[in-house]
């Protein structure tokens, strides 16, 4: 039997937006049809998860951690039908719904992790009291993910927020609501999650934007453009709501003149290239050395007229579709804007229907756009540098600060260069695309508020910090 339904009313709730059929990218066909979440449904979802939150949190932690546990087997057992959603529904080729299907199952065991982790310090004082800190739960957490990496993005927030005692409101993105947004709500049932403590909101902006101003829900996580997150952060502001925002970047992957170039174009083509180049950390400006520039992008031309593109669930393909026809058309005219202001295009800068070829842009300029922007398609401009610090200087230019990749023999240099640039993610020898579970995640500047998901992050992220003290007798006080 199927661990996945389309059917809201399964998971406790009756959505009362429009019903909406489910595209697959590659090919325009309707996968199913599912109902929408209308701003109209937070209000009443927040009260069923405030009402059984509280259960939930003074629950033993071991009972917290076994339904975490138990969560992330299912994503394993269930690796093969939820695989084949990230492929058709987000355009995924099957090792990155593999990859993302692992890490939502680390992100479980991780979470599971966190409910026994200590929570709390005895504090030293003047007066005569037991003083300590106590980590409880937020209460409610509203988390908003995008379309790129959907379940990834959806559980890195929702199962830390669970496992520390909080109910979770999540609005998946309406075109990868399947993937990101029920495929979770029936891992979490099958795994004996109780009911009301997670509700699904597939949506648009309008149903966004009312769970940012839902009064119960005190701390909201959003992945997503800057523009967006921006607005949430003002909303949740005025609110007085903790938020915590990853937001875009345009990321530099800098190789250096002792660089291996058969490498570092391996590198770059899967930091420029992977899910089409639909990844926040996608390398989306190439730095080089001006005595390795001509062969690089000599390489990385031709490595991107190798890579085939194609439907990922039919065919055997590197690339698959743009997730939709106004993505594709966001990035062709990047990419027709560039050339027009001077860049070379040695590669791409095609697309049929929404498969875009992997495209190489050289001759690139602080203005040329496909460089200056965020592009979120495949797309690599690359420029050349001619001193360390000029390689600084343009690495750290720029409003971004999310991932950097550093490309030496000389490891102690790369991470002396990297400590030059701000940036959350720094990686020497590799692109700049990656993730784990263990580790903080995050940008600087226009990429967010900080390294605020995984590891001992999420502790700070889904948890207030209590400060109690305790005297034998009442205190006595001057007056």
């Amino acid at each position: 039997m199927p661990l996945l339904t389309l059917d809201g009313d399964r998971y406790g709730r009756t959505l009362t937006g429009a019903a909406v059929p489910v595209t697959e990218p590659a090919t325009g066909a309707s996968l199913g049809e599912l109902r929408l979440a209308a701003p109209a449904d937070v209000p009443p979802a927040a009260a069923r998860a405030a009402a059984a939150r509280p259960v939930w949190a003074r629950l033993p932690y071991a009972e917290r951690a076994a339904v975490l546990r138990r969560a992330g087997d299912l994503f394993t057992e269930h690796a093969g039908e939820l695989s084949e959603w990230l492929v058709r529904e987000s355009g995924s080729i099957p090792g990155k719904a593999a990859f993302e299907l692992h890490v939502a199952a680390q992100e479980c065991y991780e979470a599971a992790a966190l409910a026994s982790r200590p929570v709390g310090q005895v504090l030293t004082g003047e007066a005569p009291r037991l003083s300590f800190t106590r980590r409880v739960p937020a209460g409610t957490v509203g988390v908003i993910a995008p379309f790129n990496a959907p379940l990834i993005l959806a559980i890195r927030s929702t199962a830390p927020a669970l496992a520390l005692g909080n109910a979770v409101l999540l609005k998946p993105d309406r075109r990868t609501a399947v993937c990101g947004g029920l495929a979770l709500a029936a891992v979490f049932e099958a795994a004996g999650l109780p009911a009301d403590l997670l509700h699904v909101l597939p949506g648009g902006a309008d149903t966004g934007a009312a769970l940012v101003t839902e009064p119960s829900v005190r701390v909201v996580s959003f992945t997503g453009a800057t523009a967006t997150g921006r607005l949430v952060g003002e909303a949740a502001g005025r609110a007085l709501k903790r938020t915590h925002l990853e937001l875009g970047g345009n990321s530099a992957l800098v190789v250096l003149a002792d660089a291996d170039v058969e490498a570092a174009v391996g590198l770059a083509a899967w930091g420029s290239f992977f899910h089409q180049g639909q990844v926040c950390m996608t390398a989306g400006r190439h730095l080089v050395h001006a005595s390795l520039y001509d062969e690089y992008t000599e390489r990385l031309a031709a490595k991107a007229e190798s890579l085939a593109v194609g439907d990922p669930h039919r065919e055997q393909v590197h690339l698959g579709p743009l997730i939709d026809a106004g993505q594709r058309d966001r990035v062709h005219a990047l990419v027709e804007a560039s050339t027009a202001a001077g860049a070379k295009l040695l590669a791409g800068g095609t697309y049929r229907e929404l498969f875009y070829r992997p495209t190489v842009l050289a001759g690139v300029t602080d203005d040329t756009p496909a460089y200056a922007e965020e592009v979120f398609g495949p797309v690599a401009p690359v420029r050349s540098f001619g001193t360390l610090d000029e390689a600084a200087a343009l690495a750290a230019a720029g409003p971004y600060g999310l991932s950097l990749g550093i490309v030496t023999r000389d490891t102690a240099l790369g991470l002396e260069l990297a400590d030059r640039i701000p940036t959350g993610i720094a990686h020497i020898n590799d692109q700049t695309v990656d993730d784990e579970a263990v580790a903080p995640f995050g940008g600087v500047g226009a990429s967010g508020t900080g390294s605020r998901f995984g590891g001992e992050a999420n502790l700070d992220a889904f948890t207030e910090l209590r400060w109690t003290t305790v005297r034998r007798e009442p205190a006595g006080h001057p007056f």
